[in-house]
């Protein structure tokens, strides 16, 4: 049996989130929360609290053992893309795109074996 938590729209690039999703993928839930409690990136924080949510998920609603949990799938998808624009000189304008991004954790427990 397999828990999982979705955030969407949280605005921050996918490009800088899947760094620090990468770090978490396939590692025991202790593990990742200590891993993104002391890793300074920006989407650090946002996704501790998305892992915890996928935890509370994975005990209260599949009375799975929380010692026993790993992250078996985490990804992050492009959402909807702000677009800004930015004045320049000589009456111009430059583009800024403001990227946002949905976030995807799975846990499930460990097989043993």
């Amino acid at each position: 049996m397999e828990a999982k938590a979705v955030l969407r729209t949280v605005r921050i690039a996918p490009r800088k989130a899947r760094l620090v999703i990468d770090l978490i993928r396939g590692k025991q839930v202790g593990e990742a929360v200590a891993i993104l409690k002391h890793t300074p990136k920006t989407s650090s924080p946002v996704i501790e609290k998305l892992l915890n949510s996928a935890i509370a998920n994975a005990e209260h609603n599949y009375d799975l053992d929380v010692n026993k949990l790993v992250v078996t799938q985490a990804f992050v998808n492009e959402g909807p893309t702000l677009k800004r624009f930015r004045p320049r000189a000589m009456g111009r304008a430059s583009a800024i795109n403001k990227r946002t991004s949905h976030i995807t954790i799975v846990v499930a427990e460990k097989k043993e074996g």
